[in-house]
């Protein structure tokens, strides 16, 4: 038996370290369009959504009609919030910077049991990632949440998470996270953050 065993993982090991790489290269082109948000409610992280400075991130993140938005190589711009969607607890926001923005996914066609990944800064660790299974999409459970429609995900999320992306295993953003609510990990379908942008704040570059 042990040769098997030496042959399989011998197979093994060229697809272990193909997944690892492939992880490691989706997270870090993740990272460049993450930023960080600071305003009254304290820290937290936003998704670059268009390259004309467009910020997508979470409506408890940015209480106010202003925030400071720190990009990935560092620059510290003012913030400003052009459009809210409280329900579905979204908000966007316009910095004056050409920003690397996100591939957005279809968060309709996500099935149960597809791996995501997190990207955000919680505990103020810009650009920490958290991987995890997806376990429903649909609509939110009635008096449960303060949102229409999630993506719940076996995912461990902290504070300064909100507001980031939740990305499939080809990159694409499908979702914004939110929040913890039941011990699952819960975001902002793409698809509602698309009709939000839509309906709100307009067509841009």
């Amino acid at each position: 038996m042990a040769p098997v065993l030496e042959h399989i993982s011998g197979a093994a090991e060229p697809a272990a370290e193909s997944l690892a790489n492939a992880t490691g290269d989706l997270t870090e082109a993740m990272r460049h369009s993450l930023v960080t948000i600071r305003s009254e409610a304290g820290g937290g992280s936003g998704t670059a959504w268009r390259r004309d400075g467009l910020i997508i991130t979470n409506n408890h993140v940015v209480p106010g009609e202003h925030a400071e938005v720190i990009l990935p190589d560092g620059r510290v711009l003012p913030g400003r919030v052009v459009a809210r969607d409280i329900e579905n607890d979204l908000a966007a926001i316009s910095v004056d910077a050409e920003l690397t923005p996100v591939e957005a996914g279809d968060s309709a066609r996500l099935r149960a049991g597809e791996m995501v990944f997190a990207v955000g800064n919680p505990w103020g660790l810009r650009g920490s990632v958290a991987a995890g299974i997806i376990s429903g999409v649909g609509p939110a459970p009635e008096g449960g949440l303060p949102v229409r429609e999630v993506i719940r995900a076996d995912i461990r999320f902290a504070p300064g998470n909100s507001g980031g992306p939740l990305a499939d295993a080809r990159g694409r953003v499908i979702g914004i996270n939110s929040m913890i609510a039941g011990g699952m990990g819960v975001a902002i379908p793409a698809n509602t953050v698309a009709r939000f942008i839509a309906k709100r704040v307009g067509r841009g570059t």
